[in-house]
């Protein structure tokens, strides 16, 4: 029996937040264990609060812990924790380093090549696109894109089931919010809503171009909503400022007093009590469309360049519009095709498809805000509507 555990995850916001269900997994294994989690300290508003852990580590990636010395350093701060367990959960270079040398009785997971040889267990993470040679001069596109066939919360609990020889519980996705927060994002809500208004919220930005819905189809979707009755809110961060305001600039009714802008003004934990108030998410495949679902908000979203196996919305209500173009999914930052071509896996989501579905959800859900709407445990599969086949 483990009695001082930790788990890592070092990565971005929808990495982390497809974590949590490993974390109420081995609570529930290991309900006397001392519980530890090891994330970035950008993201740490995401798990500080979830009831499951003991404690959180926080590694300032990009600031004080940044360089190979301070990484260093830093594991010796985990040593001297004298973890029995270690179960690692993304294969990059610095989690398994921190892994490999942290003097755990156990160590498991997923690992770079050399750190593996440290670990006492290791799989390959099946969510994860794999790249199999390259093009001319060893660059973009590759080869042959290899994407993940296995959603990334699916993966994770089987690292606990292979090499903990446990049947681990799948609760979701979680995030829990202090007082303080909830009652800022409460505070805020009452400012710009009143308790009878639905309201719809969108995350245009994304971390890759790729990624993006083009900026006028959202603008539109915005105009129709806004013309139904319901009020609009932007979310995103400080570096979505610009797409935002190109979006809103091109609205019918950009300057309706129904519609919010919240981007680049509210930290994670306050979006997150703002998203529970929503009544839909209309989002890119992006770490906020995570928060979300872990909010129990039905979310529309659009995958284009992103493999839909790994990291599609964990919420059985929720839609996923899937890219009918044959490049899909490529993997890639930015789109090599040129003139008309640029960007085509999102174009060619119509912003028909998107209003159908969100009238859909709107309507079987009467426009309840998430936190009024019942859990459904287990309903974990969104619904993919596969455009190349001819499914709208």
């Amino acid at each position: 029996m483990y009695q001082n555990i930790l788990v890592i995850n070092l990565m971005q916001i929808g990495d982390l937040m497809l974590t949590t269900p490993v974390l109420g997994a081995l609570r529930q294994a290991y309900p006397q264990a001392q519980l530890t989690l090891l994330a970035d300290t950008r993201w740490r508003e995401l798990v500080e609060e979830n009831p499951h852990l003991d404690a959180c580590l926080f590694m300032d990636k990009k600031g004080a812990d940044k360089g190979l010395a301070k990484l260093w350093q830093f594991i010796h701060k985990v040593r001297a924790l004298k973890f029995d367990l270690v179960i690692n959960l993304h294969r990059n270079e610095r989690a398994s380093a921190v892994a490999a040398f942290s003097g755990a009785k156990y160590i498991v997971g997923y690992s770079k090549p050399l750190f593996s040889l440290l670990f006492d267990k290791t799989m390959q993470n099946p969510s994860i696109a794999h790249h199999i040679g390259w093009g001319p001069g060893g660059v973009f596109p590759p080869h042959h894109y290899v994407p993940g066939w296995e959603h990334q919360v699916h993966a994770h609990l089987n690292v606990l089931r292979k090499f903990l020889g446990i049947e681990p519980e799948d609760d979701g996705l979680e995030m829990a919010l202090s007082e303080e927060n909830q009652q800022t994002a409460d505070k805020l809500w009452q400012e710009h809503f009143t308790e009878e208004d639905k309201v719809i919220a969108f995350n245009i930005g994304a971390s890759w171009e790729t990624k993006r819905w083009p900026d006028n189809y959202f603008a539109k979707c915005a105009d129709k909503l806004l013309e139904q009755g319901y009020k609009i809110a932007f979310f995103g961060g400080p570096m979505d400022l610009t797409i935002v305001q190109k979006c809103i600039s091109q609205m019918q009714y950009k300057d309706s007093e129904a519609l919010h802008i919240f981007t680049g003004k509210v930290s994670l934990a306050v979006l997150a009590g703002l998203l529970r108030r929503c009544c839909l998410f209309l989002t890119t495949d992006s770490g906020p469309m995570h928060i979300g679902v872990a909010m129990n908000l039905p979310v529309i979203t659009m995958f284009g360049a992103s493999p839909v196996p790994g990291f599609y919305p964990y919420d059985g209500r929720s839609v996923l519009l899937k890219s009918p173009e044959k490049c899909h999914p490529c993997g890639i930052h930015q789109c090599p095709r040129t003139g008309a071509e640029n960007l085509a896996c999102m174009k060619n989501i119509p912003m028909a498809a998107v209003m159908h579905f969100a009238e859909e959800l709107l309507a079987k859900f009467q426009g309840q805000p998430a936190y009024k709407l019942p859990p459904h445990k287990g309903d974990y599969q969104c619904r993919v509507i596969d455009l190349s086949k001819g499914e709208f």
